[in-house]
């Protein structure tokens, strides 16, 4: 009764957005770690993806209707009928349930930031956005939480190591989502959905885009000054993920001087690039250099 073909499926937990989200964890888990155990890599990748693919199809529940006012979501399983909301809510139960247990499995701490996690995006940043431009910082928390939920997979602590990552991935959440905000600002408002920190395509906006892509840059290098932990990097990949930071900051200006569509889809692009290679280049330094 409650099978569904794949392409709904991943549709409905967003799987695109769910990958790179377990990235991050699996990267997190990397850094942390002098050696890995693959079984408990296998478990961060499903619980991983069963936590945000929960968090994602109680998002499009709760966004039914205003999902097929704009273009971008008007085909999605649930305002097309291909999957109803009773079947979608079990498939959303279901994940939840299948994803603290096996992160938990991993350790308690992990489980419950998973579950912070679910709870904050559904209950606090989906409501939110049709309220305030607040809601970006709202999601900015659970947005945040899978580059140190791996590192606290690792580990079994959530350290100064751990808040660092937090921080990383907590300041990049802001130039990357205003981005898509400012070039889908017209879609949004058919849904009421306020995601731009002035509500306008306008200086401001693009003033604090290029402030946040700054900190976004700053936050990266922390690790370079060997204050936070046992998470370093050496000066030879600080300089990489300087030049990375440059790359941001330099798109965010681009934004803040033509302020058009392109300029917005560009920066979103270096973002999620940016986020990418620094991951990357944690995890080299971590094995190849230190």
């Amino acid at each position: 009764m409650y099978l569904i073909n794949f392409k709904d499926f991943f549709e409905l937990t967003k799987a695109r957005l769910a990958i790179s989200v377990v990235f991050s964890s699996i990267a997190g888990y990397l850094i942390a770690s002098d050696s890995y155990d693959l079984y408990v890599i296998f478990q961060l990748i499903i619980g991983g993806y069963c936590m945000v693919g929960a968090s994602n199809s109680f998002n499009q529940i709760i966004e039914k209707d205003l999902d097929a006012l704009m273009d971008r979501t008007k085909n999605r399983p649930i305002p097309t009928g291909r999957i109803s909301v009773p079947r979608a809510f079990v498939i959303s139960i279901f994940l939840t349930l299948i994803g603290i247990v096996i992160l938990y499995k991993i350790n308690p701490k992990t489980a419950l930031f998973g579950a912070i996690s679910i709870f904050i995006y559904t209950c606090l940043y989906t409501p939110l956005k049709t309220k305030t431009p607040l809601s970006v910082f709202v999601g900015a928390f659970p947005g945040a939480i899978p580059f140190m939920l791996g590192w606290v997979a690792a580990t079994n602590n959530f350290g100064i190591e751990a808040g660092a990552l937090f921080t990383i991935q907590f300041f990049w959440q802001f130039p990357h989502f205003w981005a898509i905000g400012w070039f889908l600002d017209d879609d949004y408002k058919k849904a009421g959905f306020q995601m731009l920190p002035t509500g306008k395509r306008d200086k401001g906006t693009a003033v604090q885009i290029v402030l946040y892509s700054i900190w976004t840059a700053l936050t990266a290098l922390i690790p370079v000054a060997h204050k936070t932990g046992a998470l370093q990097i050496s000066l030879y990949s600080g300089f990489v993920v300087a030049l990375l930071g440059l790359w941001l900051i330099w798109a965010a200006w681009r934004l803040y001087k033509q302020r058009t569509t392109a300029a917005a889809k560009k920066l979103m692009l270096v973002s999620v690039a940016y986020l990418t290679l620094i991951q990357i280049i944690f995890i080299i330094d971590k094995f190849l250099i230190q």
